[in-house]
């Protein structure tokens, strides 16, 4: 009989890649994680991971497994939760990831709603960047992720089903009074000598805004790297960067303005779940409420918005 508790270490393993990172996400340390993982082989009577250098990697069969497990853990979760709640209304635990400016657009008005109709449903929100929120779905940390399918670095691949959800603006944002301002759709060429506010390295903004720079054949002289979108916002209304955001991370109460782009462009949102067996009852009415919130509107402009 196959441990469900191993089976997770096993299939956070092909997806993390490191014993340490397993580890660490699953508050052990580096050795008793081997050591269950030596177990899981016993009690399988399989090869499941040979040493590459100092590192361990999944063999054939341990991939399989690993692969197969995410199905196996899901299936006995919602087996569980349908004998919890049998007769009754979607309850239990739904871990929901999603990025910033996700969180207080899309995230809160749907679990506020739940939380009326469904008193025994518990969502757990986690702000989880798309870099962050997809390992997390597949790893089994989160149930349902909100991300953007425009994240090239880690693409949704087979094993995620996903569900759009909205369509969202890139702007050029800069200071109140700033010579941008009011000007219409910009040319990112004409800001090469500004100074830049970025996301954190290897984050989608921070990416994505690299790229568009680069495309406009310039390196962009970054002054200061935020992991949050507000204080972002206050680096540029004190006249110190300029930056890319999304439209949803734009909070209008700081004084800046934004612009399109001269070739414009959108990123696509969509709530993502583990692709297998139907996902349980407390999993379908958190992607009902998201699908069914609110309607993003296009940007809304800004006093000096061109």
């Amino acid at each position: 009989m196959m441990n469900p508790w191993r089976l997770r270490l096993l299939s956070r393993l092909d997806t993390l890649g490191t014993v340490r990172a397993v580890a660490q996400a699953s508050n052990l340390s580096a050795s008793s994680v081997s050591q269950q993982l030596a177990v899981l082989e016993a009690e399988t009577r399989t090869q499941l991971l040979e040493r590459s250098g100092r590192r361990v990697r999944l063999t054939s069969a341990g991939l399989i497994l690993a692969r197969r497990a995410r199905a196996i853990l899901d299936h006995m979760e919602g087996v569980e939760a349908e004998l919890r709640g049998f007769g009754e209304e979607p309850a239990g635990l739904v871990r929901l990831g999603a990025f910033q400016s996700a969180i207080h657009t899309m995230a809160v008005p749907a679990v506020t709603r739940l939380a009326r109709e469904y008193p025994h449903l518990d969502v757990q929100l986690l702000q989880l960047e798309p870099h962050e929120s997809v390992p997390a779905l597949r790893g089994g940390d989160a149930d349902i992720i909100i991300t953007t399918t425009d994240f090239d670095e880690l693409p949704l691949g087979p094993d995620v089903d996903f569900v759009p959800l909205a369509t969202d603006s890139i702007l050029l944002v800069v200071p109140h009074g700033h010579p941008a301002a009011g000007r219409g759709a910009v040319d990112l060429a004409h800001y090469a000598d500004e100074a830049w506010a970025f996301d954190m390295p290897q984050s989608y903004m921070a990416n994505l805004a690299l790229r568009l720079c680069r495309q406009s054949r310039f390196e962009p002289r970054v002054v200061c790297r935020f992991s949050n979108y507000m204080l972002a916002l206050q680096h540029v209304e004190a006249g110190l960067s300029i930056t890319l955001l999304p439209d949803l991370a734009i909070d209008r109460r700081y004084r800046v303005a934004t612009s399109e782009l001269a070739s414009p462009l959108t990123r696509t949102i969509t709530a993502a779940v583990r692709r297998g067996s139907p996902p349980r009852a407390a999993v379908r009415v958190v992607l009902d409420a998201l699908r069914h919130g609110p309607q993003l509107l296009p940007p809304s402009p800004s006093p000096e918005h061109g």
